[in-house]
């Protein structure tokens, strides 16, 4: 998590996951803590939409290749959410790939299936 200065908008979201992951614990799919967060996030006056459609642009034309951006909160942190037993240079990718999509500057992986959450948040900035 570190590398760069903390944002008081991610702080908050951190926040908001590791009450989730408190009440939860690691074991669930991706979708329960998504739409736990969500109501968090909500709780917590944090404006987010929940699985975002994120057109691909070739050739000029935006293209729906299906790809969603689990949770967009304020239309400029990208949450990618995972439940798996660690984290890839995939999902890094991924993550950093959708933030460019959507022309966003930070982004948030998240994966819940871990004892202690912070061990499993990985900040990024473009």
């Amino acid at each position: 998590m570190a590398g760069f200065g903390r944002d008081p908008l991610t702080e908050r979201i951190i926040g908001c996951a590791i009450a989730v992951h408190r009440g939860l614990g690691p074991g669930l799919l991706e979708s329960a803590y998504e739409q736990c967060l969500a109501r968090e996030l909500a709780l917590n006056q944090i404006s987010f939409r929940l699985q975002v459609a994120l057109p691909v642009r070739y050739a000029g034309v935006d293209l729906d290749c299906g790809y969603r951006i689990d949770i967009l909160v304020d239309d400029r942190v990208v949450l990618e959410l995972k439940a798996v037993e660690r984290l890839l240079p995939l999902h890094y990718a991924q993550v950093l790939t959708y933030m460019r999509l959507a022309g966003a500057e930070t982004g948030l992986l998240l994966n819940f299936n871990t004892p202690r959450l912070v061990d499993g948040i990985r900040r990024f900035k473009l």
